[in-house]
């Protein structure tokens, strides 16, 4: 992120089309964790599963990743890489990252008012949780940040360094997801459909950015 990267040619009915896709992916796994069909049918079964394997070095391992990986944290990452950004003058980066990051707060704290959905018994929970369940804030922030970021460092990039970031994003979104059910505060289907939300609203992103991207470069003399 140290100075204007090269970008390639603007593909926009592409980013529209994943953006659609990933957005009716989001609208189908929140349907299913609010009526209780398709993954939700798993929910139970799958927390009961994660109660009866925790240990103290699982329990201690998932708190750490899950406050590593909290909506308060991603914001902290993304607003650090915004100002970095736009120190070196790569300023619509830095709206990008900054402004995914925000929107996607917004975007699930209305979810969860709007769906309402009551979060797994307090009885099982390991950390604390006040607001409503659907979907997984943590899930949806970590998708957005991290997807961000990838994006960002992509372009140059040889296809091993590419797959590795892949992976390692993966990894990463993957665990933070998995430590709130472990932790007893969110279902499965909650994870799942923040995953997909943060997709959906990640892509609208990308495709928001690349356009505009494109656009300053074309108007340049």
């Amino acid at each position: 992120m140290r100075g204007p990267i090269p970008l390639p040619g603007p593909r926009p009915g592409l980013g529209v089309a994943v953006a659609v896709l990933l957005g009716l992916a989001a609208i189908a796994g929140l349907w299913a964790a609010f009526t209780g069909v398709g993954p939700a049918m798993l929910d139970a079964a799958v927390l009961d599963e994660s109660v009866e394997s925790r240990t103290d070095l699982l329990t201690a391992a998932a708190v750490a990743v899950t406050h590593l990986g909290s909506t308060a944290a991603m914001a902290v990452l993304a607003i650090a890489a915004g100002i970095r950004l736009w120190l070196t003058d790569r300023r619509a980066d830095a709206v990008f990252v900054i402004g995914a990051m925000a929107g996607a707060q917004l975007t699930f704290r209305g979810l969860k008012e709007l769906l309402d959905r009551p979060r797994p018994p307090a009885d099982g929970r390991l950390v604390h949780a006040v607001s409503e369940s659907l979907p997984s804030g943590h899930a949806t922030t970590a998708v957005v940040v991290i997807g961000t970021l990838v994006v960002l460092a992509w372009p140059g990039r040889t296809a091993a360094v590419r797959a590795g970031m892949v992976a390692a994003a993966t990894a990463w979104v993957g665990a933070v997801g998995l430590t709130r059910i472990y932790l007893g505060v969110h279902w499965l289907s909650d994870v799942l459909a923040g995953w997909l939300v943060g997709g959906a609203w990640l892509a609208i992103c990308v495709a928001a950015w690349s356009w505009w991207r494109a656009r300053v470069t074309m108007s340049a003399p």
